[in-house]
């Protein structure tokens, strides 16, 4: 499947700097196969946990990688000093099943412990017939830069940055900040 294929709106390429953060323990990484950003970031700090065995083999060695479902995480409440989305929830289909993620990453995070998620702002769908999106990203991790894409079908709901603010709410975060470039947003949310 490529964008010369006919079938996907193209966003404009954006750039963005992967910032360090704090955390007190580890650091789970929803969807943390392919390019592994996160855990290009924090190295053996990560546990990245994907659905599929062939994103986490993609994925640079450093972190510990384990074949999970992030609507059943099979961590202990309280495991991890903070969890991170990197364009993640934009491949989980329903609404429902990204509560239950939201929900369960409440769950295994330590009080006072952060949620950073990054994603594409499709709060209204652009002017087109195609059936998928893509956006191209040119990202820089400890000054090194990578190139990747991520497209997915339009979802059924609109989902932007209140979207995904209103499921994090509902799960217990509370919103700390919003960093948006163009069309690709980073939330910070906190577990009090």
């Amino acid at each position: 499947m490529g964008a010369d294929d006919g079938r996907f709106y193209e966003f404009d390429e954006v750039k963005l700097e992967v910032q360090d953060f704090e955390s007190d323990g580890f650091i789970l990484d929803i969807g943390g196969g392919g390019e592994g950003v996160i855990g290009r970031l924090k190295g053996s700090r990560v546990v990245a946990i994907d659905i599929r065995r062939e994103e986490l083999d993609e994925a640079p060695d450093g972190p510990l990688k384990i074949v999970m479902d992030a609507r059943d995480l099979k961590f202990t409440d309280g495991s991890f000093g903070a969890v991170t989305a990197f364009f993640a929830l934009m491949y989980v289909g329903s609404q429902e099943d990204q509560q239950r993620i939201l929900q369960e990453a409440w769950r295994v995070l330590k009080g006072g412990g952060r949620l950073d998620l990054w994603d594409i702002d499709l709060a209204e769908r652009p002017p087109t017939d195609k059936e998928a999106y893509i956006v191209r990203l040119r990202y820089r991790v400890r000054g090194a830069e990578f190139g990747t894409g991520y497209g997915q079908r339009w979802p059924r709901e609109f989902r932007g940055e209140q979207y995904y603010r209103a499921l994090a709410e509902r799960a217990g975060f509370r919103h700390v900040s919003t960093e948006r470039n163009r069309h690709v947003f980073h939330l910070v949310f906190r577990k009090d």
